[in-house]
């Protein structure tokens, strides 16, 4: 079967510089996102995108990063997940990233789709959920929403997951105040403080989850910075030395927090998660500004 045109946003006519690739059928991914023709965000693959993980970013929702071994402990009912992600034995990413997205509004510099989701074994709670984009001169704006449409409350969390490209030179920059440690099955063990990061992009070798982010990030190279922005108290970096992205993930939860509370008896919204009552909704914004001001402090 071929693949789906990508829908294109493109605010250059208006005198922006900005184009944005986006493929709501594919988990409603980014395809791409250009900034005066250079890609902000890693391609997709010469032979195409067979998945929205492949994807320069995606949504996610109804919960960032893995729930371990593919079981929701949530009031007192462990649920069994689909393992989406084998041959490890978690649930990742929520499920928003594998359904198509309806497409309910479009103009040449904006988009904004939508998707429910009925109680099923990779998620066992009814929810809806939206997302629009937004070109801005030089920036690209995002809001992610979902509303709870089971009869009692549920847990929730949102995040999105770009891939930047990391470039020669490229500096990363973010302020926190803690860090979730990793253990070998990619699961968080405990918290460490942590004032964030301020490293050569090249170098770094991390998967972490960090905690009271100051909401900006900035990745600069000789080519772009790019300042991320959101709303979110959390925040995922993920790059090796040997990748030529970088995973910025504004997110509002920490990895695995809806089992870390049930496990150490915490309230959920201790690590971030949100318990939405019947018909109750959570949305949270990012933004992407490219600009070209090497010189800048980060």
């Amino acid at each position: 079967m071929p693949h789906a045109p990508a829908l294109i946003l493109d605010n250059t006519a208006a005198g922006g510089d900005l184009r944005c690739a986006v493929r709501p059928d594919l988990g409603g991914c980014l395809a791409g996102l250009w900034w005066r023709g250079e890609p902000v965000l890693r391609l997709p693959p010469p032979e195409g995108l067979a998945q929205a993980r492949q994807s320069g970013s995606y949504p996610l929702v109804p919960y960032s990063n893995r729930i371990g071994h593919a079981v929701l402990h949530w009031q007192g009912t462990g649920h069994p997940l689909v393992n989406n992600n084998a041959p490890e034995p978690h649930a990742i990413h929520g499920v928003g990233w594998q359904a198509p997205w309806q497409v309910l509004e479009q103009g040449p510099e904006h988009l904004l789709m939508a998707f429910e989701h009925a109680a099923d074994g990779a998620w066992p709670f009814a929810f809806d959920a939206s997302q629009t984009l937004r070109l801005r001169g030089n920036t690209l704006e995002l809001t992610l929403g979902m509303t709870n449409q089971s009869p009692h409350p549920v847990p929730a969390g949102l995040g999105w997951h770009p891939w930047f490209v990391k470039r020669a030179g490229a500096h990363l920059a973010f302020e926190a105040t803690a860090r979730w440690e990793m253990g070998p099955d990619k699961l968080p063990t405990h918290r460490t403080p942590s004032t964030g990061l301020h490293a050569d992009a090249k170098l770094l070798d991390l998967d972490h989850c960090f905690e009271g982010w100051s909401g900006l990030v900035t990745l600069r190279d000789p080519v772009m910075t790019v300042r991320v922005r959101s709303n979110t108290p959390y925040l995922v970096v993920c790059t090796q030395p040997q990748r030529d992205s970088v995973a910025i993930e504004p997110v509002s939860h920490a990895n695995n927090a809806i089992n870390l509370q049930h496990a150490q008896g915490r309230a959920p919204a201790e690590l971030g998660v949100r318990t939405l009552a019947p018909g109750e909704s959570l949305t949270l914004q990012m933004s992407i500004e490219i600009s070209h001001d090497e010189g800048d402090p980060a």
